[in-house]
């Protein structure tokens, strides 16, 4: 398996420029991106279905005219801080202060961040714009025309007029506030104020191993190395901290732990506080482990067994005609996954399937693709 992993090079980053601050902006994003694809957020569909009910309809048809800036990809336009040069500026403490980083932004970083969903952009490298360069233009105008006509009338007129589209889009934004996104935000701030709060607390008084891995399962840091992975189920990237590490809790966008690493600005962690309650979901090789564990035609008989009992591994062969070496072979590809539990019994070690495991498994893929 390639790396699939993003990966932050922190070499020489000192704790002081690693900050931890909820952004009511990018909570807004999350807001947007729980209402359009509420099927990711089971935890939030009362919440959904409430908004949803009380939207004026005519703010709903404009939420619908750029929603794949929210619902495929999560755009970097609602972390605008990240792209301010000199890799060290915060998120706001309100929509406002935030809506005016947004304004700060060139209309090459904005038009370069609204395209994302098209891909035509070098993300992780510096490449052309599609302000200036034809070629780049034209394929990013091709590549919207087949996610069909309401992308491509958006991507026409950022590419025409991009102040034009900054200033729908402020007035956009403004108006989801007045409507639902106030009240949520007066509620969910006082939550991402303490997690702020506590991480900053850690960074200041323990390792700064044990205050980056907090923030999620899914992180781990090399110390020696310098190096903070965050497992994704994406291609291998690599990206260093020129000015900072900016840390994002969120309360509404779990399952997705979004690394921001688009070329020349400011990483960010844009993560979900954590639930004490929910399980650690097992990491992309754990998960790929244990889906090629179950794929095998003769594994799968013996889950069916294994699920309703525990056998030897003798009685295992006898009921499938296999030798007790293969059949301890399929096991111990089973137990490396973390299928299957195994006791002794006097001199017999008998094998049962863990059943939570497996019932777990879709959660915990869809947990990892959504990541």
């Amino acid at each position: 398996m390639g790396d699939m992993s993003v990966h932050i090079d922190i070499t020489g980053l000192r704790r002081e420029r690693i900050a931890v601050v909820p952004s009511p902006l990018a909570e807004l994003g999350m807001a947007l991106h729980a209402l359009a694809e509420p099927a990711h957020h089971p935890g939030l569909q009362g919440w959904a279905t409430g908004v949803t009910a009380r939207l004026d309809p005519h703010l709903a048809d404009r939420m619908c005219e750029a929603d794949f800036l929210w619902r495929t990809t999560f755009s970097d336009l609602f972390l605008p801080c990240a792209g301010i040069p000199g890799g060290t500026t915060l998120p706001g403490a309100t929509l406002a202060e935030d809506l005016d980083l947004l304004d700060k932004l060139t209309d090459e970083q904005f038009v370069d961040a609204a395209l994302e969903f098209t891909c035509a952009l070098a993300y992780s490298s510096y490449g052309p714009h599609a302000l200036s360069d034809p070629e780049v233009r034209r394929r990013a105008v091709d590549l919207a025309a087949s996610r069909g006509p309401q992308q491509t009338r958006f991507t026409e007129r950022l590419l025409e007029d991009p102040p034009r589209v900054r200033t729908w889009l402020r007035q956009f934004l403004e108006d989801c506030d007045e409507a639902f996104f106030a009240e949520s935000w007066s509620r969910l701030r006082h939550q991402l104020a303490a997690e702020a709060r506590h991480k900053t607390d850690l960074l200041r008084h323990k390792s700064l191993t044990e205050a980056l891995t907090s923030v999620s399962p899914a992180v781990s840091l090399d110390e020696t190395a310098g190096r903070l992975t965050v497992d994704k189920l994406t291609e291998g990237h690599t990206v260093t901290t020129d000015g900072g590490l900016l840390l994002v809790p969120t309360s509404l966008g779990r399952p997705h732990l979004l690394v921001l690493h688009r070329y020349g600005w400011q990483p960010v962690l844009h993560y979900p506080v954590g639930s004490p309650e929910l399980a650690a979901p097992p990491s992309v090789e754990q998960l790929s482990l244990r889906m090629t564990a179950l794929s095998h035609p003769v594994r799968m008989r013996i889950c069916r067994h294994l699920a309703r009992s525990a056998y030897t591994t003798g009685e295992l062969a006898q009921v499938h005609g296999m030798t007790a070496p293969e059949i301890s072979r399929h096991l111990s590809v089973l137990k490396k996954a973390g299928l299957i539990t195994t006791r002794r019994r006097g001199r017999y070690v008998l094998h049962q399937l863990d059943v939570t495991v497996v019932a777990r498994l879709g959660s915990d893929f869809l947990e990892g693709v959504l990541r």
